[in-house]
C-alpha cells in the first residue's frame, strides 16, 4: 500500500491493524556521466514499493534529498546538512507514530544517509517512541554482489548501473559506460588517498575525476533484475520479522 495513493478514510483500517511503515530514503546527486542523479532514490523507492506490494505494509513518500555534500563539486547535486536531515527524518517518523506506527524500516539506497538514519533510530528507540532501523539493499545480498561483479564500485559502479538498467533503462547512457569506467577509478584503494591508515579524502572529487568507481561495462539489466529480486526477498523477510515482534522485545535492555 502506498500512502500517497490513499484517501484518509481508507487508511483507518491499516492504522488500526498494522504498526509498520516503510520509508524510502535516497539522494539526488551525481552518479557519473552515465546514470541519473535520481539513482539512489529511484532504487530506494522501487524496493520499498515492491515490499509493500508483496506484504501489504505501508510505503510512505520517498525522501529524495539526503546527506550528499561530499558530491557537491558535480553539477546538480543536492544535499542537506546532516543535522537538518536527522531532524527531518526524526520529525517525519514521529509523525507516523501519531497514527499508530511504532516500527519503521528506512529503505535506504545512499551510503551517506546510513550513520544519520542509525542515529535517529537509536534516539527513537531510547525514548521508546518507535523501533526504526536502516536497511541498505546491497548489504542484504553481499555474496551475490561479489559473485556478479569483479569490482562493484561502490559509487556509480556496476551494481548501481545494473540496478538502474533493470528499473529505468531509458535513463542510462549505455554509450557512456566505457567513458565512466575510464574516467573514474576501480576502487578507493586505487586512488591512493588512504595514507598511513588515514582516510585523507572528504569528497568524491578527491578520489575520482568523474565521480564514480568500478567497471560500469560489467553491468547488465539481467544482473540488476537478479539483485532486485534477491534483495526484495530479504526486505520482505525483514518486514515480517519486525512485524512479528512484540514491541517490548524491540526496546532497549534494562540497566544491569
Amino acid at each position: 500500500m502506498y500512502l500517497g495513493d490513499e484517501a484518509w478514510p481508507d487508511l483507518e483500517t491499516y492504522f488500526e491493524e498494522e504498526s509498520l511503515a516503510l520509508v524510502p530514503t535516497g539522494s539526488t546527486e551525481q552518479h557519473g556521466p552515465h546514470l541519473p542523479e535520481a539513482t539512489d532514490h529511484l532504487i530506494a523507492e522501487a524496493f520499498a514499493r515492491e515490499a509493500a506490494e508483496r506484504t501489504g505494509y505501508l510505503c510512505t513518500p520517498t525522501i529524495n534529498v539526503g546527506v550528499s555534500g561530499h558530491h557537491r563539486q558535480f553539477h546538480g547535486t543536492m544535499w542537506v546538512d546532516p543535522p537538518a536531515f536527522r531532524e527531518y527524518v526524526e520529525s517525519l517518523t514521529r509523525n507516523l507514530t501519531e497514527h499508530g506506527i511504532d516500527r519503521v524500516i528506512y529503505v535506504n539506497a545512499h551510503g551517506g544517509n546510513v550513520p544519520h538514519l542509525r542515529e535517529v533510530g537509536a534516539r527513537l528507540r531510547q525514548d521508546e517512541t518507535a523501533f526504526a532501523i536502516e536497511w541498505m539493499w546491497n548489504e542484504s545480498i553481499p555474496d551475490l554482489v561479489d559473485e556478479l561483479f569483479e569490482q562493484n564500485g561502490p559509487h556509480g559502479g556496476p551494481k548501481e548501473t545494473a540496478m538502474i538498467q533493470h528499473l529505468r533503462s531509458e535513463l542510462v547512457h549505455d554509450d557512456r559506460l566505457e567513458e565512466a569506467r575510464d574516467g573514474g577509478i576501480p576502487s578507493v584503494d586505487a586512488a591512493g588517498t588512504v595514507k598511513h591508515g588515514s582516510r585523507t579524502f572528504y569528497d568524491a572529487a578527491d578520489n575520482t575525476e568523474n565521480g564514480v568507481l568500478g567497471d560500469q561495462t560489467d553491468a547488465t539489466a539481467e544482473k540488476g533484475e537478479e539483485m532486485f529480486e534477491a534483495a526484495s526477498d530479504q526486505l520482505v523477510e525483514l518486514c515480517e520479522w519486525v512485524a512479528a515482534r512484540e514491541f517490548e522485545e524491540l526496546l532497549p535492555e534494562p540497566h544491569v
